[in-house]
């Protein structure tokens, strides 16, 4: 048995919970209804419909089986009570310097099912999130991207 546990942002569970939600009470019967039309129509030996929905009911179930395992297993952090004396740790949100370019950007450390980088939330397993996690304001990180190694110095943490 996995006793693993699995960390996400309050966001992320609420999310989670929000899909599984919708697969059980409207998927399932959205599927149940295409099986039974499919159903009505015949010969299942040759009934495209009747193997598309049988395909889609399989998908919702996995989904189904795969959200609650997660959720099961989360361990759900809620940034904004977190207190971590301005390090960065999972949940936080770091404003980082590319020492190359000057760019800034800020980005959220999250999950992996939570992660979306047009949302600028990074997975904790990224490369970047490992080499920021543990480090504080004022530090600089070199990061192995895949265009060759970047220097980010942390210009803040924060737990919002």
């Amino acid at each position: 048995m996995n006793t693993t546990t699995t960390p996400l942002t309050k966001v992320g569970a609420d999310l989670l919970r929000e899909e599984l939600h919708q697969l059980k009470t409207k998927e399932r019967r959205n599927v149940i209804e295409a099986i039974a039309e499919a159903r009505s129509h015949g010969d299942l030996s040759e009934n495209a419909e009747y193997d598309a929905a049988k395909e889609r009911q399989a998908f919702v179930e996995g989904r189904i089986a795969e959200l609650e395992a997660k959720l099961s297993s989360a361990q759900i952090i809620d940034p904004s009570t977190l207190d971590a004396e301005g390090r960065v740790v999972f949940a936080s949100t770091v404003d980082l310097e590319d020492l190359e370019s000057g760019a800034n950007v800020s980005y959220q450390i999250v999950g992996i099912d939570e992660a979306d980088l047009k949302l600028n939330k990074i997975s904790v397993t990224s490369p970047i999130a490992r080499a920021l996690i543990g480090k504080y304001a004022g530090d600089v990180v070199e990061v192995q991207a895949p265009s060759g190694p970047r220097e980010y110095e942390i210009l803040e943490v924060r737990y919002v």
